[in-house]
């Protein structure tokens, strides 16, 4: 990456990391969304760097968040995610090879299908779903953590909708996601897959998402949680538009 890429790069991070804070989600789909767009690695290599500060900040916010964790729904979850985890990575390494107009447009209906969904308040249950919803959803979640280091829409919806405290349903999403990582690397690293060269550089935002991280904690935003929702889906929903068009178009027969 050039000087000026990894500023941005950097700035992007930062934001992703501050919303994700404050929010419980949002970290890998602002990122795999801003580095579709602009290109500065491929979707392999970002999403390896992604999960990197994803790790980084789930775990800072585990410190003090994991009394707060939903372990009997957090169990069930990992049953069924993990294993579904190595499909979806496998898979991507498969469609980065031969199909990176349609990994392209997965990434971006990805995107889009998540920003929609934020924009409508999940309907609250009256009591705690079965088990084997979680097991769906964390399934579904594994597939797309494995392919983008983003498995957090399927697990928003479900969740959202569970009547458990707000606390508890963000930090369980963190701790999916730290879980997540910490095995999708351990795949990465055991195929030799990881980030090699100038690509590396991306992890110069280890150190961004942690001070991000604090400042979120420490100043949040003067904004009610609504609106929030609505600056996030607004920008998520227009990468993905961007990011999943060209690809449409090119595979249509147009130009790159």
């Amino acid at each position: 990456m050039s000087g000026i890429e990894l500023a941005g790069f950097l700035a992007l991070a930062a934001t992703a990391a501050y919303i994700q804070t404050l929010t419980g989600f949002a970290f890998g789909l602002i990122m795999m969304g801003g580095v579709g767009l602009s290109g500065v690695m491929s979707l392999p290599d970002a999403a390896t760097i992604v999960g990197v500060l994803t790790l980084t900040n789930a775990g800072q916010m585990m410190l003090k968040g994991w009394r707060d964790v939903a372990y009997r729904e957090l169990k069930l979850i990992m049953i069924a995610d993990l294993p579904f985890l190595f499909v979806g990575y496998f898979l991507l390494e498969w469609l980065a090879d031969t199909r990176l107009d349609l990994l392209r447009l997965l990434l971006g209906l990805v995107i889009v299908a998540a920003s929609l969904q934020m924009a409508r308040k999940p309907h609250p249950l009256a009591q705690v779903s079965k088990p084997g919803s979680f097991l769906f959803f964390g399934s579904i979640a594994g597939v797309m953590g494995g392919l983008f280091s983003t498995g957090g829409p399927p697990l928003i919806y479900h969740l959202y909708r569970q009547p458990l405290p707000l606390a508890q349903i963000r930090e369980t999403l963190v701790t999916v996601f730290a879980l997540n990582q910490v095995f999708r690397l351990s795949v990465v690293g055991a195929t030799g897959n990881f980030p090699t060269g100038s690509t590396l550089s991306g992890l110069l935002a280890v150190p961004v998402v942690m001070g991000a991280t604090y400042a979120a904690r420490r100043w949040p935003l003067p904004l009610p949680p609504a609106i929030l929702r609505r600056i996030v889906f607004a920008l998520l929903f227009l990468s993905g538009v961007s990011l999943g068009a060209p690809a449409v178009l090119h595979m249509l027969g147009g130009p790159p």
